[in-house]
């Protein structure tokens, strides 16, 4: 059965460059385009691992993961930050707000579907922030 992984992203584009990379490497997706309709789709879908935009209207990424971490169905899901900040202090308020890690845009397609594996797997989700795309 293929792992489920809930792409939240308000911009077309990169929900379709996620979702299409992701499925060609085995993966089924769904969407959402603000974190409202992700609360939604986490809840229905019942997602292995969430890739949350960090800038979004609506809800941004971190209003977003606060609901998600205080609701019982979600609070165990691995949820990794899509961001376009690159700075040290960004990334450290990242994991210290409760993300399991964070991925930088614009992606790395090749590394995308390695990174995604290492945070579905146990040993590697409890080790934090190791897994992280940067693309310099």
């Amino acid at each position: 059965m293929p792992q489920k992984i809930l792409i939240v992203d308000d911009n077309d584009a990169n929900r379709i460059l996620f979702r299409d990379v992701l499925r060609y490497n085995g993966f089924e997706t769904t969407e959402a385009e603000n974190g409202e309709v992700g609360i939604q789709q986490a809840l229905q879908q019942k997602p292995d691992l969430i890739l949350l935009d960090i800038q979004m209207p609506v809800m941004d990424g971190y209003e977003t993961l606060k609901v998600l971490r205080e609701m019982a169905e979600t609070r165990s899901v691995t949820i990794v930050a899509l961001t376009s900040f690159a700075m040290s202090g960004d990334k450290k308020g990242i994991v210290a707000a409760g993300f399991d890690g964070y991925i930088t845009k614009p992606i790395s397609t090749r590394e995308l579907p390695v990174v995604i594996r290492k945070y579905l797997s146990e040993e590697d989700r409890a080790g934090g922030n190791d897994n992280a795309i940067e693309e310099d």
